[in-house]
């Protein structure tokens, strides 16, 4: 959505505008959504933590700043919603596991057999990003799934750019090594 729609819809949003408001949710819910289940790694604390998210933006929308992308301002909201719930809650393993992401699929005429590896390869990196530290899984997930700059994720996390290509390096290297011990043992 180009920003001046953007800001045309933040717009009818704060003048209480009932439909633009469900346009608004339409358009950023699933998104939001699945960036919080990937931090969060419960669907039932994603769905609280994603609907906070929707409250804090809507009662602070007067706050938007059209000089950045409307997602960006929400990934915002949506990370710091998500640390004060794993502040408030025990450390734990978090998941990143959600049967509904889609699996690229580079044809789609593949046999069964093919379809099955892509799932398990799909599989196996879900479960290498769950075990990833919170800093680090959020800033590839930022990334690569919601294709966010490394300046956008900077203001998101509230971290310098230089933080966030540092949590990116370390993030790859993490992975790396962990591809790497898991290809020893197969």
């Amino acid at each position: 959505m180009p920003e001046t729609d953007s800001l045309q819809l933040v717009q009818r949003c704060i003048a209480q505008d009932e439909e633009a408001c469900g346009e608004f949710l339409d358009l950023y819910k699933n998104q939001i959504f699945t960036f919080v289940l990937r931090m969060a790694g419960d669907p039932a604390d994603a769905e609280d933590i994603a609907q906070e998210t929707f409250v804090k933006a809507f009662t602070h929308l007067e706050s938007y700043n059209p000089e950045y992308p409307l997602i960006t301002w929400l990934f915002k909201i949506a990370h710091n919603t998500c640390l004060d719930h794993l502040r408030a809650r025990k450390p734990q393993a978090l998941s990143i596991d959600d049967e509904d992401a889609p699996i690229d699929v580079a044809d789609s005429a593949a046999g069964p057999d093919t379809m099955t590896e892509w799932k398990l390869q799909a599989e196996d990196t879900e479960r290498l990003l769950a075990s990833l530290p919170p800093l680090y899984r959020e800033a590839l997930l930022l990334q690569y799934r919601d294709e966010l700059t490394c300046r956008e994720i900077a203001e998101i996390v509230q971290a310098p750019e230089g933080t966030v290509k540092i949590r990116l390096s370390r993030a790859k290297a993490m992975l790396r090594e962990k591809m790497e011990r898991l290809a020893v043992a197969a």
